[in-house]
């Protein structure tokens, strides 16, 4: 893949990721829930960052009710327009019904809830309660990840040195590639798991 330029990286993944079966979509969905449901990150954290699955993108939505389900304060996406670069903001949510349609028909909070706040130089311990799970078109073998285009994540965790140390970027099989050219501002997640 190396040979390839980003954009069409994007192209052959998503066409791949696109023609996953209804079965090969549901196993991916259930080994994916199982292996983060029982991660230590998950099991120790009190705040979770996810991402609201859209279109083909791997199911989140079974470890987001299991996070509202044992009191976790759950934080998602919503990208903030009207400015030269649209930014991305994790906003707290308490239930699927505070989700509306959004930037690009992604389902999103209003952004009148309470804001997540990386205070900078966070505790270590408080550091250690914190899992960020992150979309992405591809992956690779040394945690390389390509989005889709905009550098929401890659501006989000940019100045957020140990939250980036608490990220799993996650997809299915089929996302998951050789190398990835990557670039000094992308930022890797921590740990990849593609099922």
């Amino acid at each position: 893949m190396m040979e390839m330029n980003k954009q069409e990286i994007r192209k052959a993944v998503l066409q791949a990721r696109d023609s996953l079966s209804h079965r090969e979509r549901e196993r991916g969905n259930v080994l994916l829930t199982e292996r983060i449901l029982g991660h230590q990150w998950f099991y120790t954290s009190r705040v979770l960052l996810c991402f609201v699955s859209f279109g083909s993108e791997i199911d989140t939505s079974e470890i987001l009710q299991e996070a509202f389900h044992r009191g976790k304060r759950v934080y998602v996406p919503k990208v903030i327009q009207g400015t030269e670069v649209p930014e991305m903001k994790f906003y707290r949510i308490d239930s699927w019904a505070e989700l509306r349609e959004g930037y690009r028909g992604i389902r999103e909070p209003e952004g009148i809830s309470e804001e997540y706040r990386y205070e900078g130089r966070l505790e270590t311990e408080e550091a250690d309660k914190v899992l960020m799970l992150m979309p992405g078109v591809a992956f690779d073998r040394f945690r390389g990840r390509l989005g889709y285009g905009k550098g929401f994540y890659d501006r989000f965790l940019q100045d957020k040195r140990q939250l980036q140390q608490r990220t799993i970027g996650v997809g299915y099989q089929c996302q998951l590639v050789e190398e990835l050219p990557v670039s000094e501002y992308d930022v890797k997640p921590y740990q990849v798991i593609c099922v």
